[in-house]
């Protein structure tokens, strides 16, 4: 009897792991690693050198998640969630700032550049179109590159364009 006991506990928890080990990891083919060259710890400089903020991106649930920790130089801050859509082959990013702001975006890896785009309201109507590009430099740094446009795509204005710093590599 003890030995039919032991044998049962043993299926029991043997089978739970034996299951885990027969499925790959959800996020574990090579669209979840598209954005990789972005994670890391970061200090963000304009054209001249002046310091815009600090970025810390991070890997997270599993490499499922993309997680972006932004905090300005003069203040504020924000952070973003990055996701490969399975559905759709797209990459996902929700933006939130301290300023109450969201911004949604929507893309895909073209080349070696992340191109993500998406849509607010305009503050006089109409709608807003946002272009974010990351793209990869030489010495592991990353250029950020974000237009806007208010003419439906017609001309692009430059909201942002920092380049991303490994800190300790100032």
């Amino acid at each position: 009897m003890r030995t039919l006991c032991s044998l049962l506990l043993g299926t029991l928890v043997a089978a739970p792991a034996a299951a885990q080990q027969s499925h790959a990891a959800p996020c574990s083919t090579a669209e979840y690693r598209q954005f990789d060259f972005w994670v890391g710890d970061w200090e963000v400089v304009d054209s001249a050198g002046k310091v815009l903020g600090h970025n810390r991106i991070t890997s997270e649930l599993n490499g499922c998640v993309v997680h972006e920790h932004w905090t300005g130089a003069g203040g504020g801050g924000g952070e973003s969630f990055n996701i490969f859509r399975r559905d759709t082959r797209t990459w996902h990013q929700s933006w939130v700032d301290s300023g109450g702001n969201l911004l949604l975006l929507e893309g895909t890896l073209d080349g070696d550049v992340m191109v993500l785009r998406g849509e607010t309201p305009a503050p006089a109507g109409g709608r807003r179109q946002h272009r974010i590009s990351y793209r990869p430099l030489e010495g592991g740094q990353v250029r950020q590159l974000w237009e806007v446009s208010g003419d439906g795509g017609a001309t692009w204005t430059v909201s942002f364009d920092g380049t991303y710093r490994r800190k300790g590599q100032e």
